[in-house]
C-alpha cells in the first residue's frame, strides 16, 4: 500500500515512506498514517503523533537543521528509555528506535502517546482549584526522581551511559568555561548575574567527598514532567536530553532550585501552576526523597546550590545569544531574570 504524505508535514522532516516501510520492517502494522498531529514541547526536536492500524504513536527526531550532537542525544535517549522499561519508572515507553540516520536522515524512536499534562502549558480544572492536589504534584515530582536515582544503572546495560569517575570534580570548571564561552556573542555585555566566582569557590570548597553514582535525568523541573489528568500522580519524565550517569543528588537540588515561588520571573514557567503556589515545602520535599531513597541527604544545600548555578548559566546562553540576534530578545531577557534569582538563591543558600 502506497503511504499518503501529509500536506503539513516536510518530507524533508519526516518522509512517512520511509517511516511506513520501515515500521513494517520492525514488524507494526502497515497503513495510512492518520491524524498527523505536531507535539509542543521543552526542545527544538521534533515530535509527531499519528495513528496507524488503529494503534497510536509518538515520533521524536532532531530539529529539522541537525545540531552536532543531535543524533546522538535521540540514540541516547531511546537507549535509555528502553533500559527504564519495566522498572516503574515513570518515562515514555519506547516501541521502536531506528539509531542509524541514514534511513530518515535522522535517528529517530517511536514512543507510546503520553495520557498527561505538561503543567507549563495546561492546569487542569481539578488541579487548579485544589492546592492539596498542587502539593501531592509536587511530592509525586520528587518521588519519580527519586525512585529513578534508586536504580542500579549497571544492572540496567548502562555501565557506559556515562562518565561518574570525577563528575562532581567537573560540574564548577565545566560550567565556568560555558560561561566564558558566551563571550563569543557579538555585542553581549558579560555576565551580569551576581558573584559567580564567589559561588564556584563556596562549590568547590564544599563539595561532598562521598557520593553513589546513579542515573541523572538532568533536566528535571516541572515543566519536563507530566502529570495524569486525574489526579496528582507524574505520568511521564520527559525530555531525557541532558540524562547521563552521575550523582542522582543533582536531581534533587535541581527540584529545589527550581520551586517556583509565585510572583517571581521562575514561576512563569511554570504556567498557572507557578502562580497559585501550592506546592510543598522544600522541607517536605527533601523528607519525601528520603522516603524512596538510602541516599544521604545530610549535602543538599551544595546541590541546591550547584543547580542555581548550573541552570542560571544555561539559561544565561539564551541571553547572550539573543545580543547577537540568534535567539528573541524577550526570551534572553526572561530567562536572564530568572538567572538573576536563581543566583540569588544560591547566595542565600551559602550564607
Amino acid at each position: 500500500m502506497s503511504v499518503v504524505q501529509p500536506a503539513d508535514v516536510d518530507r524533508d522532516v519526516v518522509d512517512f515512506a520511509v517511516v511506513g516501510k520501515w515500521m513494517e520492517e520492525q514488524g507494526l502494522p502497515g497503513g495510512q498514517f492518520e491524524g498527523v498531529t505536531a507535539l509542543g514541547g521543552g526542545t527544538q526536536n521534533i515530535m509527531l503523533r499519528f495513528t496507524r492500524a488503529g494503534r497510536d504513536y509518538v515520533l521524536r527526531r532532531g530539529p529539522k537543521h541537525l545540531r552536532a550532537k543531535s543524533n546522538d542525544v535521540i540514540r541516547r535517549e531511546a537507549r535509555l528509555l528502553g533500559a527504564l522499561a519495566g522498572t516503574g519508572v515513570r518515562a515514555p515507553e519506547v516501541i521502536a528506535a531506528c539509531p542509524d540516520e541514514s534511513v530518515l536522515g535522522a535517528v529517530f524512536y517511536l514512543m507510546q502517546p503520553i495520557i498527561g499534562f505538561n503543567p507549563q502549558t495546561e492546569l487542569p480544572e481539578l488541579h487548579a482549584g485544589d492546592a492539596e492536589i498542587r502539593r501531592q504534584m509536587g511530592l509525586s515530582a520528587v518521588e519519580a526522581i527519586a525512585r529513578l536515582g534508586a536504580l542500579d544503572y549497571r544492572k540496567l546495560g548502562l555501565e557506559d551511559y556515562g562518565k561518574p569517575e570525577g563528575f562532581l570534580e567537573r560540574q564548577v570548571p565545566r560550567w565556568l568555561a560555558e560561561l566564558d564561552s558566551y563571550s563569543a556573542n557579538e555585542g553581549y555585555p558579560g555576565p551580569q548575574i551576581g558573584d559567580v566566582e564567589r559561588i564556584g569557590e563556596w562549590l568547590e570548597r564544599n563539595r561532598p567527598a562521598r557520593w553513589e553514582p546513579g542515573i541523572l535525568h538532568g533536566d528535571c523541573h516541572l515543566a519536563n514532567i507530566m502529570f495524569r489528568y486525574d489526579g496528582p500522580q507524574v505520568a511521564a519524565l520527559v525530555d531525557w536530553e541532558m540524562s547521563t550517569i552521575g550523582d542522582p543528588l543533582l536531581d534533587l537540588g535541581w527540584q529545589l532550585a527550581t520551586r517556583p515561588e509565585p510572583g517571581t520571573a521562575g514561576a512563569g514557567l511554570f504556567g498557572a501552576l507557578g502562580q497559585r503556589g501550592g506546592l510543598p515545602t522544600a522541607e517536605e520535599m527533601i523528607a519525601h526523597y528520603g522516603k524512596f531513597s538510602g541516599r544521604d541527604l545530610s549535602d543538599i544545600t551544595w546541590y541546591t546550590v550547584l543547580a542555581c548555578f548550573k541552570l542560571g548559566i544555561v539559561l544565561e546562553g539564551t541571553h547572550a545569544r539573543a545580543f547577537a540576534g540568534k535567539a528573541p530578545q524577550q526570551v534572553g531577557d526572561f530567562l536572564h531574570a530568572i538567572t538573576l534569582e536563581l543566583f540569588e538563591k544560591a547566595n542565600q543558600l551559602v550564607e
